[in-house]
């Protein structure tokens, strides 16, 4: 069994990567989210992203994208333990940290087949769907209803009378 940092790439390495397995004919599945304190509904999704090809690469936003997408004391982990963590997942084929406003430019870099988003979107609201379309990559909505978050988790958290 691979060890999880080596499934952590840079762009570059990932590129090739991805590039050598089109050429054996593996459908790639594309994934991507914060995964700060990763919880059963992150889980849920990269498997059902998995389920939907051979090859898994998940996205990770960088401690700055968090922070700029969900405010003030996030993220709860910096990046290196969140790719870490999802790396160690075994749906996970490769990891890679982005700090852009959306994965677009990794979408245009991999050309995935598949870009698999959560059940809080549908086809019609995925915000990549315009250069999706271009590029000829089918979205999938995956994972289970979106009855986990981590901004409920850490609500949760920080309600529980201290023992």
């Amino acid at each position: 069994m691979r060890r999880a940092e080596s499934k952590i790439l840079s762009r570059k390495e990932l590129a090739s990567r991805i590039a050598q397995r089109k050429q054996r004919g593996d459908k790639i599945v594309f994934a991507n989210g914060c995964f700060d304190t990763l919880h059963v509904g992150h889980v849920r999704y990269l498997e059902g992203a998995r389920a939907e090809g051979d090859v898994l690469v998940v996205a990770v936003n960088s401690d700055s994208s968090v922070a700029t997408l969900k405010g003030a004391g996030r993220p709860i982990l910096l990046e290196s333990a969140r790719a870490r963590l999802v790396a160690a997942l075994k749906a996970v084929d490769y990891v890679v940290v982005f700090s852009e406003a959306n994965v677009e430019p990794l979408l245009e870099l991999l050309r995935p087949n598949v870009h698999a988003k959560g059940t809080d979107y549908t086809t019609e609201s995925v915000p990549e769907r315009g250069i999706a379309q271009r590029l000829g990559t089918r979205i999938a909505i995956v994972g289970d209803s979106k009855e986990h978050s981590t901004r409920q988790f850490l609500h949760d958290v920080r309600k529980a009378p201290h023992v």
